[in-house]
């Protein structure tokens, strides 16, 4: 895998959202960058990944508490 991105729906309303995510995020191998964009209706999660596979993502995210589901790009 090289240089994948991934996009998820999500239900992250604002920055605080964001800041309980980060650990789980930030701690898993293979992502490069990500970014949530709170002005979306849809908030969309954006993940540069080199290794983190969707399923990884989707966990880490579940797991901090939030839903997400991935956007068909």
């Amino acid at each position: 895998m090289n240089g994948t991105t991934f996009v998820f729906k999500t239900n992250m309303k604002c920055s605080g959202c964001v800041e309980k995510v980060t650990p789980a995020l930030n701690s898993l191998r293979g992502i490069t960058r990500w970014d949530v964009d709170l002005a979306n209706p849809d908030r969309l999660l954006s993940v540069e990944s080199d290794g983190a596979t969707e399923p990884e993502i989707i966990e880490a995210v579940q797991s901090a508490g939030y839903k997400i589901e991935p956007v068909d790009a």
